[in-house]
């Protein structure tokens, strides 16, 4: 149990990248929890937004490989909002703050509908360079709860930990992602009863994704084919919304491939950021691209061996 808790990796993240709070609203309750790793003058970081089970730090992997490679990368958690305007108002003001024009954004499942929407939101004056999105979804319908998204603020964090919890894997998982459950559970147990009843309420509240408002932006899709909280027409439902979109499958994963098949969703993410390199918008150190890129193609031959050797 909690064996990433006890890694050295985990232990090496919470150790050497220090968690920042940051208040953009009037307020003051409404607070930013985040971690900032990797050269500050990249202008066009990646960030990555989490699901509604996750903290900063289900990103910890993420964090490390990418900045060990010259990214930027920005892991955050979400203050309390209620709405969705709301939310992309104050993720606006974030951006203010930490003084980024254009960014990329990876997105969790609630993570990646948020980037969705924020995407959409600033069209007019585009803020969103790129998203990737993981086990993500375009319309809060799938989950058959827009008629209890208005109560949720009313129940007590037990039961909003049990709705959570009900959408994890059951039966049997490899023991990776069995680690990660048991990871996710604790950053679960973490969260408040606003912050999880505010989460479902933006996860479940009647909105979809406009997706002619965001045509111009460059999207890779990364899902899992065995067993996650999203249906198979939720993800019919991306791949019709993004035609033009990269897809990225891992064969397994569960609902946090991120934790527990990291690798692989690293190189779907620096694969992604590839092709800003050379350009203002490149989340990468220029003095680093050609290391990366040729660690990039050593973790592309060598998956790509251990793919054909599992088949």
């Amino acid at each position: 149990m909690e064996e990433i808790k006890v890694s050295p990796d985990y232990n090496w993240f919470r150790s050497t990248v220090p968690l920042k709070r940051i208040i953009v609203d009037d307020d003051d309750s409404k607070v930013w929890s985040l971690y900032d790793a990797g050269p500050k003058n990249i202008r066009c970081p990646i960030i990555l937004l989490p699901p509604v089970s996750g903290t900063a730090e289900v990103f910890f992997q993420q964090v490390l490989a990418l900045t060990g490679w010259g990214y930027r990368v920005i892991s955050l958690q979400y203050p309390v909002y209620w709405d969705l305007m709301e939310f992309c108002d104050g993720f606006r003001k974030l951006l203010d703050h930490l003084q980024l024009d254009k960014v990329h954004l990876f997105g969790a499942s609630l993570g990646g509908f948020l980037a969705q929407k924020f995407a959409e939101y600033t069209h007019k004056s585009p803020r969103v360079h790129s998203l990737i999105l993981c086990n993500s979804f375009s319309d809060t319908s799938i989950f058959n709860q827009t008629w209890t998204s208005n109560s949720f603020w009313l129940m007590p964090a037990f039961l909003l930990k049990k709705i959570v919890l009900g959408n994890f894997a059951k039966g049997p998982v490899d023991p990776k992602m069995a680690d990660a459950i048991d990871f996710m559970v604790d950053r679960l147990e973490s969260l408040s009863q606003s912050e999880l009843a505010s989460r479902l309420t933006l996860n479940c509240q009647n909105s979809y994704v406009e997706p002619h408002k965001i045509k111009d932006v460059a999207v890779t899709i990364i899902d899992v084919f065995d067993q996650s909280a999203l249906s198979l027409e939720a993800k019919e439902e991306m791949y019709k919304l993004y035609p033009n979109a990269r897809r990225a499958h891992l064969k397994t994963g569960g609902n946090f491939p991120y934790l527990c098949r990291s690798a692989e969703v690293n190189l779907y993410i620096q694969i992604h950021l590839r092709q800003f390199h050379g350009t203002r918008y490149a989340a990468i150190d220029p003095a680093m691209v050609s290391a990366e890129e040729l660690e990039v193609q050593r973790s592309h031959l060598s998956y790509n061996q251990d793919s054909e050797n599992s088949q």
